[in-house]
C-alpha cells in the first residue's frame, strides 16, 4: 500500500498542495485529476523518488517494482520488440545470467535459471511483447525495425509498450492516450482493466477514466482528496459537496454582513465601542469558507453562422492518398447544415487525409470537390499549433482577424478561453501545449465558420476545457466532421459515424461499442489466415531463408525511403524544439535583441515549412511500405 500522511509539495516558492492524507491499497486503480499545474506530475515524481515531499511522510513497501513511461527515447539501433522486452528487467537479468552460466558450463546453475525463467514467463515474453506492439498499432514487419527509424509519436508508443511489458507492482501513466488513435486507446483500456497491480493514471479522457478507475484523487485549491468510484461518481460527489459548501458560504456571508453592519454603525459610539471591537476580532478569527467555484474557467459558444448553403461541400468519386499510393478509393460525401459526422477507422486508413482534402490542405488524386459559394471552413489540426506567432500575444492574433474590433470585446472573448489579465498580452512562445491549443480553438470560434473540420481537437486539453468544447459543439448550428480518440466527445457531438477502412469510406451502422466489437472481429479475422498459412507452410528452412532474403531485398528501397524521411523529420523536429527554447527566453523580446528575434522567427518559419514537407514525405513513404508489405 502507498501511504500519504500530511503531504505537501512545492515547486520553488509555489505551494502545489498540502495536508494530503490518504492510503492507496494494492490493486486499486486511481485516476489523478485536476487542472494543469496543480501538482499531478509532481506527485508522480515523488512516487518515482525523483523529488521528496516538503512536508509530511510518504511510505510504501520496499522492493516494489514501479513502472512508468519514459518521456524520451534515444535513437537506438535495437529492434522495436527488443526495446519492449527491455521493460521486463527481471527477464533481462535472468537472460544475462544464463549467458554467463553457459560460458562457465555450470549445468546446475543453468537448470536453476531455466526454472526461474519459466516462472518469470520468459518463454512467452516474445509473444507478450508482440501482442503489446500489435495492440498499440505496430505491424509485424515494424517489430523488427530499429527504434531510431520511428518518429517521435511512435517512439512514445514504444515507451508505453515497454512500461506495460514490465511485470510491475505499481504502474504510473501520465496522459498515455495522447499519442494514440481510437483503436489503440480501446486496446490500452482493456489491458489496464485486467492489470493486476496498483495503477495511478493521469488522464483527461472521461470514458477512459470511467472504465478503468475505482478511485479518484482530485487536486484543487492546494488540496488533494480521494473519492471512491470512477470519474462520473467523483463528479456527482463533488457537486454535492460544493452545493453544501455554497450553502454554508452563503449562510456565513449573511452572518458576516450582520456583524459588519453592527461594527459600521456603532464603532464611533463610545458606549458601543467595546462591543464593536469584540466583533471585529470575531471576524478576524472566523475561518472563512472559500466560495465554491463550481463554474468552469471556460465559457464560450459558437455564434450562429451568417449563411448556411445546402450542401456546404460535396466530394464525388474521389481517390485520396499520396503520389501513386491511394489510401481511400472512390469516396463520395455530401455535407449539409447540421450534419454531425464522426470518422472511425484504423490508424493510417486515411481519416486525416480525408479531412485535409475537405479543408483544401491537399488535393484529391481523382474525383471532384465542390464548395458552396458561402462555405466558411473552420479547420483544426495539431500542426496549426506550430503556425502561431510565438513572439505575439493572444490579443494580437485576434486583432489580425478583426482590425476594427474593440480591445475590450476581444479581451472578454479571450476570457472565455481562460486568457485573462496580462495573459492576453504575453508572447505565446512559453505557453504550454494546452494553452496553444486553446488559442487555436479561440481563433477558430472567432471566425464563425459554418463547417468545422476537427482532427483530434482534444489533444493537450484538460477535462474542464474538453467539457466546455463538448457543450459548445452541441449547441453549434453548422456542420461538423471530427476525428478523435476521445469517445465522450464523439458520443456527445456526433450523430452519424463513417468508417474509413480497407481503402473505402462507408456509413458505420452502430455506435462506439459496436466499433469496439468490429475491431475485435477484424483482428480475429486477420489472425486466422496467418495461422492457416503457417500450418500449411512446408517450406524447408533453406527455402524459407531464401524467400525472406528476396522479400528484404524487395522492401529495401522502401525501407530506406522511410528511414530517410524519418531522419529528416527528426532533424527538423529537433531544430524546431531548439528554436522554440530560444524563443521561450523572455530576454529575446527586449529592444536590443530585435534583430536577433527577427532572424530567429525567420529561421523558425523555414524550419516549420521544412518539417511539414518532411512529415508529408514520411507519410507517403510509410504508406508505400505498408502497401508493399
Amino acid at each position: 500500500m502507498l501511504n500519504f500522511k500530511n503531504i505537501a509539495i512545492r515547486r520553488g516558492s509555489r505551494l502545489l498542495f498540502s495536508e494530503a492524507s490518504f492510503t492507496i491499497h494494492k490493486g486499486q486503480k486511481i485516476g489523478l485529476t485536476g487542472a494543469n499545474g496543480t501538482g499531478k506530475s509532481s506527485l508522480f515524481a515523488m512516487l518515482r523518488g525523483e523529488l521528496h515531499a516538503d512536508e509530511g511522510e510518504f511510505s510504501m513497501p520496499p522492493n516494489l517494482e514501479v513502472a512508468h513511461v519514459a518521456q524520451e527515447t534515444p535513437a537506438l539501433e535495437c529492434s522495436a520488440i527488443d526495446y519492449v522486452l527491455d521493460g521486463d528487467r527481471e527477464l533481462r537479468a535472468l537472460q544475462r545470467q544464463l549467458q554467463d552460466a553457459e560460458q562457465a558450463h555450470d549445468g546446475l546453475k543453468l537448470a536453476e535459471l531455466h526454472v526461474a525463467l519459466e516462472h518469470a514467463g520468459g518463454y512467452t515474453a516474445q509473444s507478450r511483447a508482440s501482442r503489446l506492439l500489435n495492440g498499440l498499432g505496430f505491424s509485424t514487419e515494424q517489430e523488427s525495425r530499429t527504434v531510431s527509424s520511428f518518429s517521435g509519436g511512435w517512439r512514445m508508443r514504444l515507451n508505453l509498450a515497454q512500461a506495460l511489458m514490465c511485470r510491475s507492482d505499481v504502474l504510473l501513466l501520465d496522459e498515455p492516450t495522447n499519442h494514440l488513435d481510437l483503436d489503440a486507446v480501446i486496446y490500452l483500456q482493456d489491458w489496464l482493466v485486467k492489470y493486476p497491480g496498483t495503477l495511478l493514471l493521469i488522464s483527461h479522457d472521461r470514458d477512459f477514466l470511467d472504465t478503468i478507475t475505482d478511485h479518484i484523487v482530485h487536486i484543487e485549491q492546494n488540496k488533494a482528496e480521494i473519492y471512491t468510484g470512477n470519474y462520473s461518481d467523483f463528479e456527482r460527489m463533488r457537486a454535492e459537496k460544493l452545493a453544501q459548501q455554497q450553502t454554508a458560504f452563503e449562510k456565513q456571508q449573511r452572518e458576516i454582513a450582520h456583524i459588519q453592519s453592527f461594527v459600521d454603525r456603532f464603532k464611533a459610539q463610545a458606549t458601543k465601542a467595546r462591543q464593536a471591537q469584540s466583533r471585529i476580532k470575531a471576524l478576524e478569527r472566523m475561518e472563512l469558507i472559500a466560495q465554491a467555484h463550481v463554474d468552469s474557467p471556460f465559457g464560450f459558444s459558437f455564434p450562429p453562422p451568417k449563411k448556411m448553403p445546402n450542401p456546404l461541400i460535396k466530394l464525388e468519386e474521389a481517390d485520396i492518398g499520396y503520389g501513386e499510393n491511394v489510401v481511400v478509393h472512390n469516396a463520395s460525401l455530401s455535407i449539409a447544415p447540421g450534419d454531425r459526422i464522426g470518422l472511425l477507422g484504423p490508424n493510417g486508413a486515411g481519416k486525416s487525409s480525408l479531412i485535409k482534402v475537405l479543408s483544401g490542405q491537399m488535393p484529391a488524386l481523382r474525383g471532384k470537390l465542390t464548395n458552396a459559394q458561402d462555405l466558411h471552413i473552420g479547420y483544426f489540426a495539431q500542426h496549426q499549433l506550430e503556425q502561431l506567432r510565438l513572439d505575439e500575444s493572444p490579443l494580437w492574433h485576434l486583432q489580425q482577424l478583426d482590425k476594427q474590433a474593440l480591445e475590450k470585446d476581444l479581451r472578454n472573448f479571450l476570457g472565455g478561453f481562460d486568457f485573462r489579465g496580462d495573459k492576453v498580452n504575453d508572447p505565446i512562445g512559453p505557453f504550454s501545449g494546452g494553452e496553444k491549443a486553446r488559442l487555436v480553438l479561440a481563433i477558430l470560434v472567432y471566425q464563425n465558420p459554418n463547417l468545422l473540420l476537427l482532427d483530434e481537437p482534444t489533444n493537450h486539453l484538460d477535462l474542464e476545457m474538453r467539457h466546455a468544447l463538448s457543450v459548445a459543439l452541441q449547441e453549434y448550428q453548422g456542420a461538423i466532421v471530427v476525428v478523435s480518440h476521445d469517445r465522450h466527445l464523439l458520443r456527445s457531438v456526433t450523430d452519424q459515424l463513417l468508417l474509413v477502412a480497407g481503402g473505402k469510406m462507408q456509413p458505420f451502422d452502430g455506435d462506439l461499442d459496436d466499433y469496439k466489437q468490429w475491431l475485435a472481429e477484424q483482428k480475429k479475422g486477420s489472425e486466422e489466415p496467418d495461422t492457416q498459412a503457417a500450418a500449411g507452410n512446408n517450406l524447408s528452412r533453406k527455402d524459407q531463408r531464401k524467400q525472406d532474403a528476396e522479400r528484404r531485398q524487395r522492401l529495401k528501397p522502401l525501407l530506406d525511403a522511410v528511414k530517410k524521411a524519418e531522419a529528416a523529420v527528426e532533424k527538423y523536429h529537433k531544430a524546431q524544439q531548439e528554436l522554440e527554447q530560444q524563443l521561450a527566453d523572455p530576454a529575446i523580446y527586449s529592444e536590443e535583441n530585435k534583430d536577433a528575434l527577427k532572424k530567429l522567427l525567420s529561421r523558425k518559419a523555414q524550419v516549420d515549412d521544412a518539417l511539414e514537407q518532411a512529415e508529408l514525405d514520411w507519410m507517403a513513404a510509410e504508406e508505400n511500405l505498408s502497401q508493399a508489405e
